[in-house]
């Protein structure tokens, strides 16, 4: 059922992506409507049935007003109420599909309900539910509330159109008045409360709209626009996370300075750096923004864990792994930090160095984790090549996730992303960000996502998307002598617009 399912989430990542790869929220929108009419006049006779479509304001109403058109084409009687002024229709797209209604005068009538008092009495034996669909926030209010109860109460066949309005589309819960639907035609494929809420739903029935199964499994700017958190006036200081990086040693401290700055231009409140005490003041020379924590001796080692642990305890996620070094020591401490965080169900990243610590165990670890290991690393791990063939390569690495029951993101020309069982690629990035420390800045970008609160598979989506698309900007600007720390100023401006990367992508996408 895994795969015959999508989250109200995950649809709407598909419908910008699917914007993204070239396919319009115009045209799905027309799709959707157009499917409605087809299942409605293949039950219904155009002289035997006058249609009333109740509308919202949004997405859900513009597919009702594509219906109501296709329905005119065909005969139908068709009566427009629209929960609402004509003016406050928000979605674009909707808009255009009102304001060609409003020209079919002869076969279509159209009625603007801002209030209960304006409901009109409409004789009609089949009515059409798109005033919400998945738009759902809460407790329908009126007018809409008064148009469900007069829907329900009325001695006609009632359609819903995705989703029967007032139903919670993954939970199947009803929030107040909620349509009780005699047929529901959804999109794509099924919302889980859907199969949840048969009394509302009635016969389901799901009807392609023109998405085909392989832009669901690449990563685009829905990944993006999906996990971000609104940023409210009342906002402080930790509501944006708190993210710990365990990395750097004697020779490496550029690559925990560029986790921590990904994280930081990503959103994150604070970032951590736990590091040996040398490696530590060369990094807080680099900024003002990083906290380091200094640790006794040249590499992490059991005895540095206490200091450790007292920010582990603060933080809503962990970077392990960038220039950490392999000392025999360091893989030790590294296994017992990630013991603590399994303890403290922390979500952690697993990098570099911490990745290869990690890997003589190879076990399922008891908190959320993403691995972010390059070909070589993920041999390391696996103890396994991966095959050049990219659908071959996709579904070793699907199954390398559900037997550590982990996310797994292996980076390459086409970085691929999977749980065990969705799986994505991405196909952002160039051969210029084969220059060290683009890894790094993934891990911080990534480690953000994680200590926001989101789930790992989509912060892995995006971050691979945003590292990625900011090398291409990169490229545009310097060609392919670029370092990782260019890529740090691109990181806000593609979270803020991801649909940019469209001026650069070219034909890269969806390449063989």
């Amino acid at each position: 059922m895994k795969e015959e399912i999508i989250t109200t989430r995950e649809m709407r990542a598909l419908e910008i992506n699917a914007e993204y790869f070239g396919i319009s929220r115009l045209q799905l929108m027309e799709n959707a409507g157009r499917n409605v009419a087809v299942e409605i006049s293949a039950r219904f006779h155009p002289k035997e049935t006058t249609v009333a479509i109740f509308c919202g304001l949004g997405g859900n109403g513009g597919d009702g007003f594509v219906t109501a058109r296709h329905l005119a084409c065909l005969g139908f009687k068709v009566h427009v109420i629209l929960a609402g002024r004509a003016s406050q229709i928000g979605n674009e797209n909707a808009k255009r599909n009102w304001k060609a209604l409003k020209s079919l005068r002869e076969s279509i009538y159209t009625y603007e309900v801002p209030d209960s008092s304006a409901i009109p009495e409409i004789k009609a034996n089949l009515l059409v539910d798109a005033l919400l669909g998945t738009g759902l926030k809460g407790p329908p209010r009126p007018p809409i509330s008064q148009l469900i109860k007069m829907m329900n109460e009325t001695d006609a066949f009632r359609v819903a159109i995705d989703v029967p309005s007032g139903i919670d589309p993954d939970s199947g819960k009803a929030f107040g008045e909620a349509v009780k639907a005699d047929l529901t035609v959804t999109f794509h494929k099924a919302k889980p409360g859907l199969l949840k809420a048969k009394e509302h739903v009635g016969e389901l029935i799901v009807k392609h709209i023109g998405l085909p199964a392989e832009i669901e499994r690449v990563a685009g700017p829905g990944d993006v626009a999906i996990i971000l958190k609104p940023r409210r006036p009342e906002s402080h200081k930790g509501d944006f996370g708190r993210l710990l990086i365990v990395g750097g040693s004697e020779t490496y401290s550029g690559a925990p300075t560029l986790a921590a700055l990904a994280a930081l231009r990503v959103g994150v409140d604070l970032v951590y750096i736990a590091a040996p005490r040398d490696t530590a003041y060369a990094i807080s020379s680099i900024s003002p923004d990083l906290i380091t924590l200094k640790l006794e001796g040249d590499h992490l080692n059991r005895e540095n864990l206490p200091v450790v642990r007292r920010f582990l305890e603060k933080a809503t996620a962990i970077v392990i792994g960038p220039g950490l070094g392999l000392h025999k020591e360091t893989q030790e401490a590294v296994n017992d930090l990630i013991k603590e965080a399994e303890d403290l169900k922390i979500p952690m990243l697993l990098d570099a160095d911490g990745l290869k610590s990690f890997a003589e165990s190879k076990r399922r670890l008891e908190t959320s984790v993403v691995f972010t290991p390059h070909a070589g690393e993920y041999r390391i791990l696996t103890g396994k090549s991966l095959p050049e063939n990219l659908d071959e390569r996709a579904e070793m690495i699907r199954k390398t996730a559900q037997d550590l029951d982990a996310v797994l993101l292996v980076k390459a020309h086409v970085d691929i992303i999977s749980d065990g069982y969705r799986t994505k690629m991405n196909f952002t990035g160039n051969p210029g960000m084969t220059v060290g420390g683009t890894g790094d800045v993934l891990s911080g970008i990534v480690g953000a996502f994680l200590a926001w609160g989101a789930e790992p598979f989509e912060a892995a989506a995006a971050g691979a998307f945003i590292n990625g698309a900011a090398g291409d900007f990169v490229k545009a600007e310097k060609g392919y002598h670029m370092v990782a720390s260019d890529l740090l100023e691109w990181i806000p401006k593609i979270i803020d617009n991801p649909m940019s990367h469209l001026d650069l992508k070219g034909t890269r996408i969806l390449k063989d």
